[in-house]
């Protein structure tokens, strides 16, 4: 538990050190919802109906921005290695690395969507579920995105490889967390979608370090 605790520390702090991590994905989150109203109008009929999706859609691509520095950096100088042979079985430094891209990226990102969601039409009472299935959506492309780093790992191009990887299985989330606030502007019941995106997330903690652990072995040869 001390060398997982130690080695999340180090990863949120190479997050907040390699080029501004959390706020280049922010900044990237609000400039593409800021794009919308211009290329559809911004009339408040045509925005509030795309509102959610659109919130969505931009969460699920900001999320793989910092991906590619998951593993490739510790694989390229030898430390991937070295934590490999450590006290912590590779899966739960898996998971490790996936809490610490969570907590440095995707909780910033959770609070900047409610921001941009009301900015295109979203009632503001739904800021409160909007912060909710966000974090929840964030954790689940966490983890993906940790698969996806480790699948690509050795890769010439391994950003391209993790998107076209990963950005197929953010769909889901996308689904059932836009979804969720379609229904609750609808006024239906939006807890069906929620405890949808909640088993994503339990299936992605469930596969991910097993998976992600072979595909790390598996690179190194």
């Amino acid at each position: 538990m001390k060398a997982l605790t130690i080695l999340w520390r180090r990863e949120l702090a190479l997050a907040w050190a390699g080029g501004g991590g959390p706020l280049l994905a922010c900044g990237f989150f609000l400039t593409l919802t800021a794009l919308v109203p211009l290329t559809v109008g911004g009339a408040p009929e045509a925005l509030t109906p795309l509102s959610g999706g659109v919130a969505w859609l931009a969460l699920a691509l900001a999320s793989t921005l910092s991906l590619e520095r998951l593993f490739e950096r510790d694989f390229e100088d030898g430390a991937l290695d070295l934590i490999a042979l450590g006290a912590a079985p590779l899966e739960l430094v898996v998971v490790a690395k996936a809490k610490a891209q969570w907590l440095a990226v995707g909780v910033p990102l959770a609070f900047s969507a409610p921001v941009a969601a009301i900015a295109l039409g979203l009632p503001a009472a739904l800021a409160p579920l909007t912060v909710l299935t966000a974090l929840i959506g964030s954790l689940g492309f966490a983890l993906t995105g940790a698969l996806g780093a480790a699948l690509a790992l050795g890769s010439k191009r391994g950003g391209l490889l993790i998107a076209v990887v990963v950005l197929p299985l953010y769909i889901p989330p996308v689904v059932f967390g836009s979804g969720a606030l379609a229904r609750a502007v609808d006024g239906a019941d939006p807890w069906p979608a929620v405890a949808l995106l909640g088993a994503y997330v339990l299936f992605a903690a469930v596969i991910t370090p097993f998976a992600g652990a072979a595909a790390i072995r598996n690179a190194q040869g």
